[in-house]
């Protein structure tokens, strides 16, 4: 091999070291990148030249090449910030991008998201973040709220494929009443104060007197339009003289009504008067619910499931109509209890009356009682709202996008969408934080923060750049060094040729 071979074995080194070195410094320069990834570069022998020896042939290597420059995917620090749209994953996956009006799409770990003007969730470029939007299925108006799942409790939902997420609706609409929850306990000491509570009301529409009844409770609801309108039920103990009460003793009997103010009631004849519900509660000497039977003052408004007369909704709870802006609304009321016996006849689906076999009655965990306190109100709830504006942004483990707002609603809107790749080292560096998708990387694995091997999505945090400025120091020496030598190589071959040269003379 001539000595200028091995001139160029040191050239190819100090290439080498000189390439290296810039993907050191690449990395420190990003020291302070929001999720920025650090690069590795990895040589690998160049060649070799086949050379006769005493045995045979042997092999001089001819230099040094660069095999890889593979990407550090390792996971970066984390930083707090003040700002809800601020996310970073921790573990596998990319954010997705892209820009407007273009199918292209980039992905990213730098988190530092903001809403734009036109409302769309968008990185500093400018690119818009995918997500899914998200469907709010509604379950049966009322779910036992004492036992477990909450009034008005929602399943959500993905729908559809990944779009641009964008808060193109700043309020939450309203929505009408359609459950109504008390649970009172009434004293069980109390007198009975009169014979007929709906008599008393049909007199003298509003205006009953605290000399009229035992207790009452108030709550608002809401209509369709967000108007709020004062829903009171009153109490009495039935007279000892009523025959009811005796057929039944040594149980109790409280009448009530639920009533609304009359100028609220735009129901029409024989309605009007505000009088929505009539209605009684049986109680067992230990103050305990056992039966109950109430009736509206005017037929629920139902469709053809259930029949037009039926009076207990399919979840087993009475149910009134009221009538606030001219068209019916229906509401289930309860009072911890409902009827869970079989309804054959439509005729007798009003409980105008007392069901014979008190198993037909199920008792919440937390319902109304008749103890020996003074009457008071324990519970109420009703899953009604009026229109509200959007306060914040939140952003949950999963990367769901929940909006809180001012009328108390939160609503799940959409879903960050995260890819991971099998190959993440066969993406292409696009500059920006940005990775694009390859051939070698393989297509993108799509899914919800937190599934398969996908990451989970912190908010209020900014991952940061995954470089280690002490492990780049101390390959930035010993990249030097090797550069150092390879120069090495290169002079001493250059003094060895100059002592060829001086050979002639």
């Amino acid at each position: 091999m001539s000595l200028t071979a091995s001139m160029w074995t040191g050239v190819s080194g100090l290439k080498g070291h000189g390439q290296k070195m810039g993907v050191i410094g690449n990395n420190i320069a990003n020291v302070s990148t929001v999720g920025f990834k650090g690069s590795r570069m990895h040589f690998e022998d160049f060649m070799s030249q086949s050379v006769s020896v005493a045995n045979g042939v042997g092999q001089i290597g001819r230099g040094v090449a660069v095999g890889a420059v593979l990407g550090d995917f390792s996971q970066g620090s984390l930083e707090t910030t003040n700002e809800s749209t601020d996310v970073a994953i921790t573990g596998n996956g990319f954010f997705t991008v892209s820009p407007p009006g273009d199918e292209i799409n980039y992905y990213t770990r730098a988190g530092n998201f903001r809403f734009d003007q036109d409302g769309f969730l968008v990185d500093p470029h400018g690119y818009r973040v995918q997500g899914w939007q998200i469907a709010r299925d509604a379950v049966d108006p009322l779910v036992d709220a004492i036992d477990g799942e909450g009034v008005g409790a929602r399943r959500v939902n993905i729908q559809g494929v990944p779009r641009d997420i964008q808060l193109d609706n700043f309020q939450s609409p309203p929505s009408p009443t359609s459950t109504l929850n008390t649970v009172v306990n009434l004293d069980s000491a109390a007198r009975s104060r009169i014979a007929d509570l709906e008599a008393a009301w049909n007199a003298d529409p509003g205006n009953l007197d605290n000399q009229q009844y035992e207790y009452q409770t108030t709550m608002k609801v809401y209509d369709a339009n967000g108007g709020a309108h004062n829903v009171t039920i009153y109490f009495d103990k039935r007279p000892d003289d009523d025959q009811d009460v005796i057929d039944n003793e040594p149980n109790t009997i409280w009448q009530y009504i639920v009533t609304i103010p009359p100028d609220d009631d735009q129901a029409p004849a024989p309605g009007g008067n505000g009088l929505l519900m009539t209605g009684d509660i049986m109680f067992n000497p230990a103050g305990e619910i056992v039966n109950m039977r109430s009736e509206p003052t005017i037929p629920t408004q139902t469709q053809a499931d259930p029949p037009a007369d039926f009076f207990i909704s399919r979840n087993g709870y009475p149910t009134f109509t009221a009538n606030f802006l001219g068209e019916p609304q229906n509401i289930e009321f309860t009072l911890g209890g409902r009827y869970v016996g079989p309804i054959a006849d439509p005729a007798v689906s009003e409980i105008d009356d007392f069901r014979p076999d008190i198993a037909d009655w199920e008792r919440n965990a937390l319902s109304t009682t008749a103890y020996n306190n003074a009457s008071t109100t324990l519970y109420q709830t009703q899953d009604g709202y009026t229109a509200g504006f959007l306060q914040n942004i939140s952003v949950n483990r999963e990367g769901v996008l929940t909006g809180r707002y001012s009328n108390g609603q939160v609503l799940d809107l959409y879903a960050l969408t995260i890819n991971n790749f099998n190959n993440v080292w066969g993406l292409n560096r696009e500059g920006g934080n940005l990775f694009a998708e390859t051939g070698a990387s393989g297509a993108p694995l799509t899914g919800i923060a937190g599934t398969g091997n996908l990451g989970t999505v912190s908010s209020n945090t900014l991952e940061l750049s995954n470089v280690d400025l002490a492990t780049e120091f101390v390959k930035m020496i010993s990249t030097q060094k090797g550069f150092q030598a390879n120069s090495k190589t290169i002079t001493t071959t250059d003094m060895m040729l100059d002592e060829v040269i001086r050979m002639k003379r």
